[in-house]
């Protein structure tokens, strides 16, 4: 199943950024604003493909703080590469479940169109808790609500036909069990926006 996954991403990372439509760029802006990002953060993008991410987080950290890129796609990883030559952003081809990265580490995690990818979902939950300082966040954003999301993932078909995001209880019970609390789940149209906070 990873390797179809990575085939499938592969195959679209040069063309992957035309998806986003300026109003889709003006929401994530918008979305990734109200973070609570200082400078000189240190900030895990779980699942960044091309870095549609980075622009965004690396002004906000700025030249103190970093940016860490993690896909386990080779060309999108390549992708992100050639659209983010920052100083302040490094970009690591791993898998999220499978982190190689030391324990507390980060300041926040985010995982951007991505999660439902992952493989095994409650091992990558438990990464980002286990490279996260305590009290750092672990945001999972989507533009779209998980049945939406659930529903276009299905018309690609493919690898990706039956990836989706975790029904509400037991995403929570993920978060629970990699000991995140004040979780916050946010489904709708348009917006699937979930959150928790290291308390290891």
């Amino acid at each position: 199943m990873q390797n179809l996954h990575q085939e499938f991403f592969d195959n679209l990372a040069a063309e992957w950024d035309l998806q986003y439509t300026a109003e889709d760029l003006e929401r994530l802006s918008h979305l990734v604003g109200k973070l609570p990002i200082s400078p000189g953060m240190s900030i895990l993008d779980l699942g960044c493909g091309t870095g549609i991410l980075f622009d965004l987080l690396r002004r906000r950290v700025g030249p103190a703080g970093l940016v860490t890129g993690v896909d386990f796609s080779l060309g999108m990883v390549q992708q992100a590469r050639r659209n983010s030559p920052f100083s302040n952003l490094t970009i690591v081809q791993t898998n999220a479940c499978h982190l190689p990265f030391r324990d507390s580490s980060y300041d926040m995690a985010i995982s951007f169109a991505a999660f439902p990818h992952f493989e095994d979902k409650a091992a990558a939950v438990r990464e980002a808790g286990r490279v996260l300082k305590r009290g750092a966040s672990f945001f999972i954003i989507h533009l779209v609500s998980s049945g939406e999301l659930a529903a276009l993932h299905h018309r690609a078909g493919g690898a990706v036909a039956s990836d989706m995001i975790p029904p509400e209880k037991e995403l929570r019970r993920m978060f629970t069990d990699a000991r995140f609390d004040e979780v916050q789940i946010e489904d709708r149209p348009g917006l699937y926006l979930a959150s928790g906070v290291n308390a290891k």
